[in-house]
């Protein structure tokens, strides 16, 4: 509480005045938390001042309040693009972040409560500098971050304003902002060392070193490979724990092959009702779509289906969210891996799965953009209106994602270290139909009742943004995202996404394969047994892949019992 009240005075936040004829001061409150590192370790204990905001009067104290952030999707192109050219990747904090925002409205607040003196006690402090729980705080200081960072040369981004870019001759600067988060990103350690002395000249900041941990997603890199890997494995293990799933089963899917939710499935009787209130159904799909926002796209449609039910869900709706928490303890330790591609080029994939939704006849979309062989944006989500064939929804959900496209190529042509956006976006559908209808309307008896607004895509596909392909149902790597799969095609797809175990199992497999003594059939074998215990929590994916080394290095096959030993402990 003493070092926030010392920032407050370094800010200047306010000044002690007599209290106005006819003005009430909002309230003030102190809130404590505790700030945990990447692996939930409790890091510093934090008393922060509060304003009730809540208080306020539009038009009074307080005006427009809108403060954008980076989106994530942001910020993994950009991951992508520093892994493939290996660029620095730092990272900095702004410490009090919305004190450095200036106030143009009067605000009156009263004293916080502990540190009233006796002389001053009938005194309101007027506010000069924005406070957190203010409702324009965010947005001051944004203007503020955004005015000092364009003094240093910076660019905003037209299409995301939160990401800046300076160039000099070769060498290119980056930097993202997500409110008080700071990513620098950069081919020239000089210069960013220089930003950062620019930022810490303006602003009281927090020096992170190499990017290691933002906004709950850990960054691991092998920059000898040109790798980066996201995970969220510590916020998982907090859900798991949050809803008493941390020792439940395994489950090797976010939803089973045959599974579909309905209206049919709600609460038929009063008890069946007043169980159902007691359980978290909301508070657990919010807590999973924060990790499939970020690093899982495996888990978007099984969460787009049960995301349909909070306000009255049954039983059967229950039973399919644990089992995308029961998939979540047996992958929590997967990574979005960037890396691997010879071009940087951005390939998107979409799909439909014909009025899948049993309520309203409805059909699923789906799509996902790949870029440094790792996808960067994604949606699952069910269609605005009914289509009445496979190609009709096909053709919709291309229209829709075409959008998407135009947004990207925007975006990764202000950043100008993208060659191949010069050209049109590859995107890959498996209907033929659809495609066709895309490239010019040949059929009007099928599409003549199709909204207008849905072949916005002809015009973007004419003036150059965008191509459309044909791909084969089997290697269409969106599937996952608009129908439930069996295991091998939906692990296959995810692999394609980017999503893949890049660390333990991997360190277990060099372990057993690099050893001394491992020229043989049967050393390998034996060192196999050895880690046995501790390729346990790994699953049988990683089974499946040290089997395939040893046959191709020591021609020697895992025995049936032991597959089967270790499935029973799944």
């Amino acid at each position: 509480m003493g070092s926030e009240m010392d920032s407050m005075s370094e800010n200047q936040v306010w000044t002690l005045v007599e209290p106005p004829e006819g003005i009430k001061p909002i309230g003030c409150k102190w809130v404590f938390k505790k700030k945990t590192d990447m692996d939930g370790n409790v890091q510093t204990y934090k008393g922060r001042l509060v304003a009730k905001g809540f208080r306020q009067i539009h038009g009074v104290d307080y005006d427009e309040t809108f403060s954008p952030v980076a989106m994530f999707k942001s910020i993994r192109i950009l991951l992508a693009v520093a892994a493939f050219h290996d660029y620095e990747i730092w990272q900095m904090d702004v410490k009090t972040t919305f004190l450095n925002g200036k106030l143009e409205e009067d605000v009156y607040m009263t004293q916080p409560e502990g540190f009233v003196t006796p002389e001053n006690a009938r005194k309101v402090c007027k506010l000069q500098r924005s406070i957190y729980g203010l409702k324009q705080a965010s947005r001051s200081w944004n203007l503020r971050f955004n005015e000092a960072i364009q003094e240093f040369g910076f660019i905003r981004n037209e299409d995301e304003p939160c990401v800046y870019k300076k160039f000099s001759g070769s060498i290119v600067s980056f930097l993202i902002l997500y409110v008080n988060d700071i990513l620098i990103i950069g081919n020239d350690v000089p210069t960013l060392q220089s930003i950062k002395t620019w930022l810490r000249s303006c602003f009281s900041m927090k020096d992170l070193g190499e990017a290691a941990y933002i906004l709950g997603v850990k960054i691991y890199r092998d920059r000898s490979r040109r790798l980066l890997g996201l995970s969220q494995s510590t916020y998982i293990d907090k859900v798991l724990k949050q809803f008493s799933m941390e020792e439940s089963k395994r489950g090797f899917l976010p939803m089973r092959h045959g599974i579909s939710l309905s209206k049919e499935m709600f609460p038929s009787t009063p008890q069946e009702r007043e169980r159902m209130s007691q359980i978290p159904y909301a508070s657990a799909i919010g807590s999973i779509m924060y990790a499939m926002i970020c690093t899982r796209p495996d888990l978007s449609y099984a969460l787009s289906m049960t995301s349909r039910y909070p306000a009255n869900p049954g039983e059967g709706h229950w039973t399919a969210v644990k089992n995308i928490l029961k998939y979540l303890r047996r992958t929590k330790d997967v990574f979005l891996v960037y890396g691997g591609e010879e071009e940087l080029r951005i390939k998107g994939y979409t799909d439909a799965s014909f009025q899948t939704d049993k309520d309203d006849s409805r059909s699923q979309l789906g799509f996902i953009f790949c870029l440094n062989g790792g996808a960067v944006s994604w949606k699952s989500s069910k269609q605005d209106t009914v289509a009445d064939s496979t190609t009709e929804a096909e053709y919709i959900a291309a229209s829709e994602v075409a959008k998407e496209a135009v947004w990207i190529k925007k975006l990764i042509t202000g950043l100008g270290v993208i060659p191949s956006i010069s050209n049109a976006v590859d995107l890959y559908c498996e209907k033929n139909g659809a495609i066709a209808q895309a490239k010019e309307p040949i059929s009007h008896q099928q599409s003549k009742h199709i909204l207008r607004r849905f072949h916005l895509i002809r015009e973007i596909i004419d003036r150059g943004d965008l191509e459309i392909c044909k791909v084969h149902t089997d290697d269409n790597i969106v599937d996952p995202l608009t129908k439930p799969l069996a295991q091998q095609k939906h692990d296959r797809h995810t692999e394609s996404l980017g999503i893949r175990y890049e660390r333990k199992e991997y360190v277990i497999i060099e372990s057993v394969l690099n050893e001394p003594g491992t020229n043989s059939p049967r050393a390998s074998k034996d060192k196999f047994e050895k880690h046995m215990d501790d390729m346990l929590d790994v699953g049988c994916l990683v089974l499946a892949t040290i089997t395939l080394e040893l046959q191709k290095q020591h021609e020697y096959v895992v025995s049936y019992e032991m597959i089967q030993n270790l499935k029973e402990i799944f």
